[in-house]
C-alpha cells in the first residue's frame, strides 16, 4: 500500500512500518496463525469505516447515521452463512478469546463445568487453562491426546465426559495437526447433555473451502478468527443454530464488548467474498499438500512429528532429539529469515516459555505462491541451520538463500 500522509507526517511510525514490510518481504513465515491478506482486504481496513460508532446491531443501533454500516454488517453475515452454512453469525468479535469468552457467556454461568483439550496437548489458553480467564471463570477438567500415537482419543473423551457431565464440551485446537471426528464429539455431548462448542479458529479457511469436515451443521455453536487460514483481517466471528441468536448476540454485546471496528468488518466481508471463489478451494488444497510435503521431508531428516504427520496446516515438531528446545530453534531460524513458534509437546517436561517443541505452518507460504518443491528446500535451510547453529558465516549464508527464495515469491501487499 502507499502511506503517503503518514510519511510525511509521521517519520517515525513510517519508518518502522517500512521495516516490517521489508522483514515480512524478505523472510518466511512459517507461524501457523499467520497470513498475508490480499490487497483489498488490506485497503478495506484502512477506510473511513473507522470513524463511525455502531453499539447495537443491524436496525438496531444505539447511534444515528449507521445505515451504510448495516450494509456492510449484512454483507459480511450473509457471506458468512453461504461460506460456513449457518444459520446465524455474529461478525462483531474483536478477536479470538473474547469470541470463546461471548460464547462461555452466551451458554454458562461462572462455575459451571466445561471439558477442553489441554494445552500443552495442543489446546488454547481460553480452553481452560488455569492462567486464562477461561480456567478462572469456569470449572475446566480436560481431556488429551494419546501420548504414543498423538491422536485425540476419544474413547478417553467420552470416559471423562461420562464421569464429569460438563455442561459444555469444546472442541477444537492451536496446535493439533489431525482432522477432528466433530460427530462422536457430538454424539458424547448428546449423552451427557452438554452444548457443543467448536473453535475452528485455525482450520476455518480450510473448513469453507470443504477440504475438511465442517462442524457449523453438527454443533449448538462455534467459533473462529478471521486471520489465519481464512486469510483476512485480524477478528473473529461466532456461528450458531438459530435458537441460539438472541443469547450469543447479548453476550457479545452488550455482554462482552461495545461498538464492532466498522473498518474491520468491511475487511472481513471482503475476506469472505474471497473464499467463496473456486481460486480458495485451490488454495486450500495446496496449503494442506505443502503441510503435508514439509512433515515427510522432516520426518526423512530424522524429526519427530506429533501424531506422525499432519491433515491440516500444521505441524508440531518434537526437538527432545536433536537435543534442541523451542526458543532457542526460534532464535536459531530468526537469525536465517525464519520465523516459527514455540510450542509444547504433551506433557512437556519444559516451561510454556521454552517447551521441548515448534509449531510450523503453511498458510502463509501458500499465500506467496510456493508449492511441494519449496516446502523442501526450507526444511533443507532449517535442518542446516539446527545442524550449523554455532556457525555464523553458515548462518548468514542460510539467510542470504531464504531472502533469494523469498525474492522469487513477493508477498501480495508488496508494491510492484
Amino acid at each position: 500500500m502507499k502511506y503517503q500522509h503518514l510519511s510525511q507526517q509521521d517519520s517515525a511510525v513510517w519508518e518502522i512500518i517500512k521495516k516490517e514490510e521489508q522483514r515480512q518481504n524478505e523472510e518466511l513465515e512459517l507461524i501457523a496463525s499467520e497470513n498475508y491478506v490480499s490487497p483489498a482486504v488490506l485497503e478495506a481496513m484502512a477506510t473511513v469505516l473507522t470513524n463511525k460508532y455502531s453499539e447495537g446491531y443491524v436496525g438496531r443501533r444505539y447511534y444515528g447515521g449507521n445505515y451504510n454500516i448495516d450494509d456492510i454488517e449484512s454483507l459480511a453475515i450473509e457471506r458468512a452463512k453461504k461460506l460456513f452454512g449457518a444459520e446465524h453469525v455474529n461478525v462483531q468479535p474483536l478477536s479470538g478469546s473474547p469470541a470463546n469468552a461471548a460464547v462461555y457467556m452466551a451458554f454458562l454461568n461462572p462455575g459451571d463445568k466445561v471439558l477442553g483439550l489441554k494445552l500443552d496437548h495442543g489446546g488454547h489458553l481460553s480452553h481452560g487453562h488455569r492462567v486464562n480467564f477461561s480456567g478462572r471463570l469456569y470449572n475446566f477438567v480436560q481431556y488429551g491426546v494419546n501420548l504414543q500415537t498423538g491422536i485425540i482419543d476419544m474413547a478417553e473423551v467420552r470416559e471423562i465426559a461420562l464421569r464429569e457431565k460438563p455442561k459444555m464440551i469444546v472442541a477444537g485446537f492451536s496446535a493439533y495437526s489431525r482432522e477432528i471426528d466433530w460427530q462422536k464429539f457430538k454424539d458424547i455431548a448428546d449423552e451427557v447433555g452438554a452444548y457443543t462448542f467448536a473453535d475452528i479458529a485455525h482450520i476455518a479457511g480450510l473448513i469453507a473451502a470443504k477440504q475438511l469436515t465442517n462442524p457449523v451443521p453438527i454443533f449448538d455453536v462455534v467459533s473462529t478468527t478471521t486471520h489465519k487460514t481464512l486469510r483476512g483481517p485480524r477478528g473473529a466471528i461466532i456461528m450458531c443454530r438459530e435458537k441460539f441468536a438472541k443469547q450469543v448476540d447479548s453476550a457479545v454485546f452488550p455482554g462482552m464488548q461495545g461498538g464492532p471496528h466498522d473498518h474491520i468488518t468491511a475487511a472481513k466481508a471482503v475476506a469472505f467474498g474471497e473464499a467463496l471463489q473456486a481460486e480458495f478451494v485451490d488454495y486450500s488444497r495446496q496449503i494442506i499438500s505443502n503441510a503435508q510435503a514439509m512433515a515427510e521431508e522432516f520426518i526423512k531428516f530424522g524429526y519427530q512429528i506429533i501424531s506422525g504427520g499432519t491433515d491440516n496446516h500444521l505441524m508440531v515438531l518434537n526437538l527432545t532429539n536433536k537435543n534442541l528446545v523451542g526458543k532457542e530453534a526460534e532464535k536459531i531460524l530468526e537469525k536465517i529469515g525464519i520465523s516459527i513458534s514455540r510450542s509444547t509437546i504433551p506433557n512437556d517436561p519444559n516451561s510454556p516459555l521454552n517447551p521441548s517443541g515448534i509449531r510450523l505452518g503453511t498458510p502463509a507460504l501458500t499465500t506467496r505462491g510456493m508449492k511441494e518443491k519449496e516446502m523442501k528446500i526450507i526444511v533443507n535451510f532449517i535442518n542446516q541451520a539446527f545442524q550449523n547453529k554455532d556457525q555464523e558465516n553458515k548462518l548468514s549464508s542460510l539467510k542470504q538463500e531464504v531472502k533469494e527464495l523469498c525474492n522469487n515469491f513477493p508477498i501480495p501487499t508488496k508494491e510492484k
